[in-house]
């Protein structure tokens, strides 16, 4: 019984789906356990570009089946065009190789426009969300009153649950002043949406639970970073749900397997998109190195929003509480690339001033302390071989080791998929 959660342990963006793809080579089962459309992994392979919003990464490889877990909220439209992206680019997506959890709930344009109009209520206190009805469609899963795959099984039913949903929704839009959906086109939509997606429900949870039992390899893809998490993430600047490797068990609706094996993606320098606190953020020269700012293949902007990504140097107070948190058992570092040609490079390894409960309290009053190191020069993008690696290079990634306690066992040094150093 194989079980390998892949999780970010920064505020995502970390570059999950590469890794994600790396590790599903000679896996069975891809699955999502958590989060929507708010999710966004880039594959480059060979001439290929692949972004993906719903369906985990590992589907590329023709052996896999995607699973969307119980833990997950689908807008049906993008999934569809998703599907239709994938096939069209020769990824055959059927259902056979595409499993969506019964439980899953759906997400529609009443939560899309309800995200939209409590974002502009809070005015400066905003949370900057997606604007994709995340946080409503997990509002009426908590309430009891959303609508599930499982409801697109039986469509006179589905329209009936769909309508009612709806039309709570229109009063709720009248208290921020907004206008009212037009319920019946909705549904008219909707009903084409079930009828094309109910071949490709299913009981995931039985189906992870017999691959597991048989010794197959499942991957389980986290969305987002364990610092957006609902309950251990920079609160309540987070996402609306659990990020963190122990909800990959109920996202999926399996029990612990006998062997689970935690990977963490990491960023060699820290960014976030949207509000929230960020003690290591640079707005100097150096941010604009980092981020790219459009002149560069590494462009800090966000596969779902295209928002310019706040950036700043490592934190490893915050890494590695994460590690902690989720049982961590290695790290993959990414775009070490980037930090070339730097004469300098930090890692923020303490506090000073701020809450003393726990790391994950952030507040203004935190002042970073840094460690300093010794910049390098040269492309790294053609280096395969921890040895190849300029000793100052080396030097940053064995002190994120030793100080996290975590092997560092793959370093990116480039988008493509062969772009990778793997140590042990």
């Amino acid at each position: 019984m194989t079980l390998q959660i892949i999780i970010g342990t920064q505020w995502g963006d970390e570059g999950k789906g590469r890794f994600v793809d790396l590790l599903s080579a000679d896996a069975q089962f891809v699955a999502r356990f958590s989060g929507g459309d708010n999710a966004g992994h880039t594959l480059r392979i060979q001439d290929h570009v692949y972004k993906l919003h719903l369906i985990p990464s590992g589907i590329i490889y023709p052996q896999t089946t995607g699973i969307l877990g119980n833990g997950m909220v689908i807008n049906p439209r993008v999934l569809l065009r998703e599907m239709d992206e994938l096939n069209t680019a020769g990824i055959k997506i059927s259902p056979d190789r595409l499993k969506i959890s019964y439980a899953a709930h759906l997400i529609t344009p009443a939560h899309q426009v309800l995200d939209a109009a409590r974002e502009t209520h809070l005015g400066k206190s905003k949370i900057g969300t997606t604007g994709r009805g995340i946080g409503p469609a997990y509002t009426d899963k908590a309430r009891r009153v959303g609508v599930r795959a499982l409801d697109m099984l039986d469509l006179a039913s589905f329209n009936e649950k769909l309508k009612q949903n709806l039309e709570q929704k229109n009063e709720e839009l009248k208290l921020y002043g907004a206008e009212a959906l037009d319920i019946a086109s909705i549904v008219d939509e909707f009903s084409r949406f079930a009828e094309a997606l109910s071949p490709y429900v299913a009981d995931t949870s039985a189906i992870l639970y017999d691959a597991l039992n048989a010794g197959q390899k499942v991957i389980a893809e986290g969305a987002q970073g364990a610092l957006l998490d609902i309950d251990f993430g920079t609160y309540p600047y987070v996402t609306s749900s659990s990020c963190v490797a122990g909800n990959a068990m109920v996202g999926l609706g399996i029990g612990v397997p006998g062997s689970v094996h935690t990977t963490g993606i990491t960023k060699v320098f820290q960014t976030r998109v949207g509000e929230g606190p960020f003690p290591t953020e640079l707005f100097d020269e150096t941010s604009h190195f980092l981020r790219g700012d459009g002149t560069k293949q590494w462009d800090e902007f966000g596969t779902t929003t295209g928002r310019p990504r706040r950036v700043g140097w490592l934190d490893a107070v915050l890494l590695k509480k994460v590690i902690q948190m989720n049982g961590v058992n290695e790290l993959a570092l990414t775009k070490l690339d980037v930090l070339s040609n730097l004469p300098e490079v930090n890692i923020c390894t303490a506090y000073q001033g701020g809450s003393n409960i726990s790391p994950l309290v952030l507040d203004d009053a935190i002042q970073p302390q840094y460690r300093s190191f010794k910049g390098w020069s040269g492309d790294l993008m053609g280096v395969r071989q921890w040895e190849e690696l300029p000793a100052e290079a080396r030097d940053y990634v064995l002190f994120i080791e030793e100080y996290c306690q975590t092997p560092v066992r793959y370093i990116s040094v480039g988008p493509e998929r062969s772009q990778l150093i793997k140590r042990f």
